[in-house]
């Protein structure tokens, strides 16, 4: 018998808000976190928004000296875990650390240091450069220090697969806690890369937005007019339990994940697969993981990037595993109003997808103004939705052809 799963802990570090009440209320309220650049001269770049966090001092989460040896992405991890605990009232000592796990991500890891001490080997010579620099710049770096802020001594990874990143390790925390090989686990990604390395490069790809005469405007999921996605940044990160642990210590259960569904596109460094067939196949693999059929389903929160072949591709994967049921279930992609987080994305929506069950409204897709005909289904334009939401599902899809898929339910005593 595998465990049951529960989400008891939410943490979020975002453009719209560094506390899960400002962000959700941002969000429903349709709000863009989408502005001009402002950590570093776009003056050269054709691109020059982004979605930046705002107003975050790490020093509410971090003492003084050990944010000097962390880079913003890891600082954006501790921030959301320990939001994420506090929100779950869950205590970690002695009696419990061998039983608390880690699992956080990041796509790319500590590019600010990368960038920041290439410069000092350039301009002042290899002795100059820091002791901290390795530590600082690592992706997998975001989880071990969560742990050891936190005194979590179970389970420690980090997936580190593009932007399926987050999904992938809520996902593979959720396996650990099926196994029983912990019972708490704090899952989810954290990403910094709004660096001008980062954004020069996605711009050189021309994967990004150029609307930088509108910024809020510039997200803009199946919408004929979308150009491209803009880059985000923050941290989102959950408290996964094991059932049998939550009701053990009266946590309050948010929702249940019950499915989980990775695959492989095998075709293309950057572009998903023709009609979305690997993403197809991941939500394919989470609806029987969960035992649920394609009908049980109510709201997709879509990966949704705002790129010409993502949003048509996943809008063919969603009918091609949905079928005629496409048609009548909801889907938004909430980067229209978050930006795309690259490594945090799934975290994000994750936790995105759980409050839209609890609070059982669905977050929209703003700017859908003139809806390309190729992307034709209910994509819950512009407003948020107040409507009945049993099941949610989430998609994340990487460059290098990574499909994750969790799907979370409504908890119900069985």
């Amino acid at each position: 018998m595998k465990n049951r799963v529960v989400i008891t802990g939410l943490g979020v570090i975002s453009s719209l808000g560094n506390d899960i009440d400002t962000f959700w209320n941002n969000l429903i309220q349709g709000k863009s976190g989408i502005s001009h650049i402002t950590q570093f001269d776009t003056s050269d770049y054709a691109v020059k928004i982004a979605s930046e966090v705002k107003d975050f001092d790490p020093l509410n989460f971090i003492d003084k000296k050990e944010t000097r040896r962390m880079d913003r992405f890891a600082q954006f991890a501790v921030a959301a875990a320990k939001m994420a605990v506090s929100h779950a009232g869950l205590n970690i000592d002695d009696r419990n650390a061998e039983r608390v796990g880690v699992y956080i991500g990041s796509g790319i890891g500590g590019l600010a240091t990368l960038e920041k001490q290439h410069r000092v080997l350039m301009d002042r010579g290899p002795r100059r450069v820091s002791p901290f620099f390795v530590p600082m710049m690592i992706a997998n770096m975001a989880s071990g220090i969560v742990s050891i802020q936190l005194g979590a001594k179970g389970p420690n990874s980090a997936a580190i697969s593009a932007c399926s990143t987050g999904t992938h390790c809520v996902g593979d925390a959720f396996r650990i806690l099926q196994r029983g090989e912990a019972d708490v686990m704090l899952a989810g990604g954290a990403e910094a890369t709004i660096m001008p390395l980062a954004v020069a490069g996605f711009s050189a790809m021309t994967a990004l937005s150029t609307r930088n005469d509108e910024p809020e405007k510039a997200s803009r999921p199946f919408d004929k007019d979308r150009d491209g996605f803009v880059m985000g940044e923050g941290a989102g990160v959950l408290v996964l339990e094991t059932l049998d642990h939550a009701l053990k210590r009266g946590a309050n259960i948010i929702a249940e994940v019950v499915g989980y569904g990775m695959t492989a596109d095998a075709y293309h460094l950057t572009s998903p697969a023709p009609e979305g067939e690997g993403a197809k196949r991941a939500m394919e693999m989470a609806m029987r993981d969960a035992g649920l059929a394609p009908e049980e389903i109510d709201y997709i929160n879509a990966h949704g990037t705002s790129t010409e072949y993502n949003d048509k591709f996943e809008t063919m994967a969603i009918k091609g595993a949905f079928k005629d049921h496409a048609y009548k279930l909801a889907v938004s992609s909430t980067k229209s109003m978050l930006g795309h987080l690259l490594g945090a994305a799934g975290g994000v929506e994750t936790i995105i997808s759980a409050l839209a069950i609890k609070e059982q409204i669905l977050p929209p897709t703003i700017n859908l103004e003139n809806p390309d005909p190729e992307c034709d289904l209910d994509y819950v334009p512009n407003e948020a939705r107040k409507t009945r939401v049993r099941t949610a599902l989430s998609n994340s899809l990487g460059f290098g052809g990574h499909n994750a898929t969790i799907l979370l339910k409504e908890y119900e005593e069985k």
